[in-house]
């Protein structure tokens, strides 16, 4: 497993992930920033936890829409299995919902 150093919201996050996946964390990263500094914008700095929250309700609430949008374009994703090639993507994600959770713990 490897290790990535990500920045989010200006603060360094080190999150595991699959080798050979750390460019596509990087990516991800990259996004999930992008948003989270969009939301801040919006409603100020009302923590980390919450803007991160708010931020992944935002970004499940376009995934979702985009799964129901392909799904009447032609045969649905919205109940098909992620591909393989996510599970690195999913190992990250769970490395900083943990994170996310400890740093909750210790408000």
């Amino acid at each position: 497993m490897a290790t990535v150093t990500v920045e989010v919201n200006g603060r360094p996050y080190a999150v595991g992930c699959a080798d050979g996946q750390e460019e596509r964390v990087r990516i991800l990263a990259k996004q999930f920033d992008n948003q989270v500094r969009q939301v801040a914008g919006d409603v100020g700095h009302v923590g980390d936890l919450r803007l991160f929250l708010m931020s992944a309700l935002i970004l499940a609430d376009e995934l979702h829409e985009a799964r129901l949008n392909a799904g009447k374009v032609g045969p649905s994703s919205a109940t098909a299995p992620a591909p393989a090639s996510t599970d690195g993507v999913a190992e990250a994600l769970n490395a900083v919902a943990a994170r996310i959770e400890k740093i909750a713990q210790n408000l």
